[in-house]
């Protein structure tokens, strides 16, 4: 059987005005626009065409929920650093808040399922810009001597040992910190180097959104990420993040369990956050994609979601399903068969329910997310 579905875009702050409006091909609303969510995640469970959401569906024909959330991500600015837990963290944490009887929607709880939260964003924008991972050791110790000696306090604290780049992460986002946080970005913005230019005009770029944020510091210790069309990035529990500039699609575990690190005005739990952060150091962990008959897929290491894409360019191309899915079209036409048939454009869905099997033609593109198992 298949389910089309539709959602409206969330309306998050940095989202962008004109991107997801283009991929669509409507005139932009004015107001931003960041996400559109297509799953049963009820803080935004999709719309069945016809009426009714994704969640009460599966509930009243007693299929249990789904175990990802697939999105079409627009950014237009920085989204906050963050990073998300294990699931035997979450198990732990979830158990904790519930016996301390935090509230689940409190601003100031972490905690609000027991699941991990493995993402893996692929790039629908010529470039999609983003933060990912601790950079390396030395090439960071290059950095911090070219922003100068405003950068002592830090650079003091990194040993090279995983408990002295965490312990280095606490202090920036520490109120102790706060009087180097401020002198490391002044000195940064007026620093000059060819090898950092580009990290430096970051931390203008993010003074100017965030003034004198803690996490400006953080991302001046992380890796800069450039995705180009297709390209993927996958961010496991424990590897910090955020995502800067593009359109992309997202497909992560069904959680809602973020530890925050800064570049933004909710609830940062620093001690939490050092408890999950994995902080080793090195390249950040991009996929590339392989594609054959026709079906494009970016390997991932977790039983949760998988991921792929079809482009019949005119003709038909056979996809197997291994469960309950979910196609979105991004491009053209695109004509997704298997018991029935739906012609889906960009920026619509269809969920698909016990097809093994289904084969997409015309002449677009279409994103098929799915368990992994």
């Amino acid at each position: 059987m298949l389910l089309p579905l539709t959602n409206t875009p969330r309306d998050y702050a940095w989202g962008s005005t004109n991107l997801l409006a283009e991929l669509e091909g409507r005139e932009p609303t004015g107001a931003p626009e960041a996400e559109v969510w297509f799953g049963d995640h009820p803080a935004d469970p999709a719309d069945v065409v016809g009426g009714g959401t994704l969640d009460t569906w599966l509930a009243d024909a007693s299929r249990p929920g789904l175990s990802f959330l697939v999105k079409l991500l627009a950014a237009a600015a920085p989204l906050s650093i963050q990073a998300h837990p294990s699931r035997a963290q979450a198990i732990e944490g979830f158990a904790r808040e519930e016996a301390a009887d935090i509230p689940r929607d409190a601003a100031h709880r972490t905690y609000r399922d027991a699941n991990h939260k493995p993402e893996l964003i692929v790039a629908l924008s010529d470039e999609f810009r983003a933060l990912a991972g601790l950079r390396p050791l030395p090439e960071l110790r290059r950095l911090l001597a070219a922003i100068g000696d405003a950068t002592a306090g830090l650079s003091s604290r990194l040993d090279g040992s995983d408990a002295a780049t965490t312990a280095a992460i606490a202090w920036v986002l520490s109120p102790a910190a706060q009087d180097d946080v401020r002198a490391i970005i002044g000195a940064a913005r007026s620093a000059v180097s060819e090898e950092f230019a580009d990290d430096l005009t970051l931390v203008a770029m993010l003074d100017d959104r965030h003034p004198a944020d803690p996490g400006i510091v953080v991302a001046l210790m992380m890796n800069r990420v450039t995705l180009r069309r297709g390209e993927g990035l996958f961010l496991p529990a424990g590897i910090l993040h955020a995502y800067l500039e593009g359109l992309g699609v997202e497909v992560m575990a069904a959680s809602d369990n973020v530890l925050r690190g800064g570049l933004t005005p909710k609830h940062i739990d620093v001690a939490e956050l050092a408890v999950v952060l994995d902080p080793t150091t090195g390249v950040p962990p991009t996929i590339a994609p392989t594609t054959v008959d026709g079906v494009t897929r970016w390997p991932v290491p977790v039983p949760d979601f998988a991921l792929l894409a079809a482009r019949p360019e005119g003709g038909s191309v056979e996809i197997e399903l291994s469960g309950p899915s979910i196609a979105v079209a991004t491009s053209g036409v695109v004509t997704v068969a298997g018991e029935g048939e739906v012609t889906l454009t960009p920026g619509e869905g269809v969920f698909l329910t016990d097809e093994s099997m289904v084969r997409v033609s015309g002449s677009g593109e279409v994103f098929v997310a799915s368990s992994g198992r």
